[in-house]
């Protein structure tokens, strides 16, 4: 309606009302062609977001020397989870191969990603996110697979920080899903926590808040899917946020027995 309504404006300024119909014609036109040349813009961020996220995952799985088994099940267990079938989960298949291979270079697959991402920190930081994901399954990084995400996260022009907060985020899940319902969380978790909002245990109350929504606001799925997140991938996008909410909880929990002692 908008091409409609400017096209016919400017073509009825400059011939009346022949000039409306063909300044319309040529408004809808142009539209669906912006339209067009957008969402195919989209389409390729997001096919090469997938595919770079698998192969970087490949050579994450060898930062200790070998892909194990248990290793290659997460990546399968990914492509289930991004429910990838037919010619998409052969490219993610083939991406982690080509990132298992000697010859992978790492920084210019991380380059590359830069480049179709438009360097949006939310896309960069759900890249990173996905990685850590899926050396973390069990709720532990071991110290090859932390240092090759921190190189990772240097790649992509993000602060180490964010692979502690992650780690710590996916720690703090991991502990309230192994934990029962109520338990009090122990000095570890509420540590995570605190990380995993990216604050210190001295942060204001106010502080504390503003950083959880911030959190929560970059997180949103519906932003980071307009942004090039490829739509098979909200579900994680979704559990990110119960995994905030979840720290934040048990920083207040914290604070408020900590105020009744």
């Amino acid at each position: 309606m908008f091409g409609l309504f400017i096209g016919g404006l400017i073509g009825y300024l400059f011939g009346r009302f022949p000039g409306l119909l063909i300044g319309a014609v040529a408004g809808v036109l142009l539209t669906r062609y912006i339209k067009s040349r957008l969402w195919q813009k989209l389409r390729n961020v997001q096919t090469d977001f997938l595919e770079s996220v698998f192969a970087v995952m490949g050579a994450l799985c060898k930062a200790d020397g070998v892909v194990t088994r248990d290793e290659i099940k997460v990546a399968e267990g990914l492509f289930d989870r991004f429910r990838l079938s037919g010619e998409s989960r052969e490219r993610a298949k083939a991406a982690f191969n080509r990132g298992k291979a000697n010859d992978f270079d790492l920084d210019a697959e991380l380059q590359h990603f830069l480049r179709v991402s438009g360097r949006q920190p939310a896309l960069l930081q759900m890249f990173l996110q996905v990685q850590v994901s899926a050396v973390a399954a069990d709720g532990v990084v071991h110290p090859a697979e932390h240092e090759m995400l921190v190189r990772i996260a240097r790649g992509l022009g993000l602060p180490e920080a964010q692979v502690d907060q992650l780690e710590a985020m996916l720690r703090g899940a991991h502990a309230g899903q192994t934990g029962g319902a109520g338990q009090a969380s122990s000095a570890s978790q509420i540590e995570d926590a605190y990380k995993a909002l990216g604050v210190s245990p001295s942060a204001s109350d106010a502080e504390i808040k503003k950083a959880y929504r911030k959190l929560m606001s970059e997180n949103h799925p519906d932003k980071l899917a307009g942004r090039g997140m490829p739509e098979s991938m909200r579900e994680m996008a979704e559990e990110r946020t119960r995994e905030i909410s979840h720290a934040y909880d048990v920083v207040k929990e914290a604070r408020k027995q900590s105020s009744a002692e």
